[in-house]
C-alpha cells in the first residue's frame, strides 16, 4: 500500500517552521508521511497539501505564482486531492481580496474584506485594534469531519486584519465575533481552510491537524 504523504507548501510566505512541527507532531502515530516543499512533483506525488500564509496577500500570490506550485495545486485540488489553507492560506483560496486589491485563487467564490471598526468600542469600553490579535472563541456553524474532538465555543489563536466572506454561507464552517460575526472557517467539497493558527493554538490546533490528515473525503 502507498504511504499517505502530507505536503506542507513551502513557496516563502508562510509562518512554515510553527506549521511544519505542528503537522510533524499531528502525523505521530498515524503513518503520514511529512513533507516541506514547493516542488510540483512533490505536489502530484503527496496525498493532501497544508497551504499556510501570512503577510500581505498580494505578496503570498506572488510567491505562490513564483514558485511554480500554482498550477499543480491547482489541478490536483481540482482533481479532489483535500486541502487545508491557514491564516493568508485560506484567504487565498477565495476570488479576490480587498487588500491591494488582489486576485485569488477562486476555489471558493467570495472576497477578503478588510476589518472596518473605527470608532467601535468592545464590551468592556475599549476600542476594537486591527489587527485581531490574540485567542478568540471558535463557533462551529456545521458538523464536519474536521471538527472531529473538538468541541463549538473552544478558542483559537488569530493573527489577521482582513477576514473571509463567501458567496455561499453554506461554505461556512465556523464563526468567530470580532466587531461582528465572520467566518473563521471554510469548507467546500475537499477543501478545509481556518483564518486562525491551529499551529498556535495548543491541543485543539494539533486535533485539527490530525483530524486533516486522516480525512478521506
Amino acid at each position: 500500500m502507498t504511504p499517505q504523504k502530507v505536503l506542507v507548501l513551502d513557496y516563502g510566505m508562510g509562518n512554515l517552521r510553527s506549521v511544519a512541527q505542528a503537522v510533524l507532531a499531528a502525523a505521530q502515530g498515524t503513518g503520514v508521511e511529512v513533507q516541506v516543499g514547493h516542488d510540483p512533483q512533490q505536489v502530484r506525488d503527496a496525498s493532501r497539501i497544508v497551504l499556510p500564509g501570512q503577510g500581505a496577500m498580494r505578496d503570498c500570490m506572488a510567491h505562490f505564482a513564483d514558485s511554480g506550485a500554482r498550477e499543480a495545486v491547482l489541478s490536483e485540488v481540482a482533481a479532489g486531492k483535500p486541502l487545508l489553507g491557514v491564516c493568508v492560506g485560506m484567504q487565498m483560496l477565495l476570488e479576490h481580496s480587498e487588500e491591494q486589491d488582489t486576485p485569488g485563487l477562486a476555489l471558493i467564490p467570495g472576497a477578503v474584506r478588510r476589518f472596518r471598526l473605527e470608532g467601535r468600542l468592545q464590551p468592556d469600553g475599549s476600542r476594537f485594534k486591527v489587527p485581531q490579535m490574540g485567542w478568540n472563541r471558535v463557533d462551529i456553524a456545521r458538523p464536519h469531519p474536521m471538527w472531529e474532538g473538538i468541541a463549538s465555543g473552544r478558542h483559537f489563536y488569530f493573527v489577521h486584519s482582513f477576514y473571509a466572506e463567501p458567496a455561499d454561507r453554506r461554505d461556512v464552517a465556523a464563526t468567530t465575533q470580532y466587531g461582528d460575526d465572520f467566518a473563521c472557517a471554510l469548507a467546500r467539497d475537499t477543501i478545509f481552510a481556518t483564518q486562525f493558527h491551529p499551529e498556535k493554538s495548543a491541543a485543539d490546533g494539533i486535533r485539527l491537524y490530525r483530524n486533516f490528515l486522516t480525512w478521506f473525503p
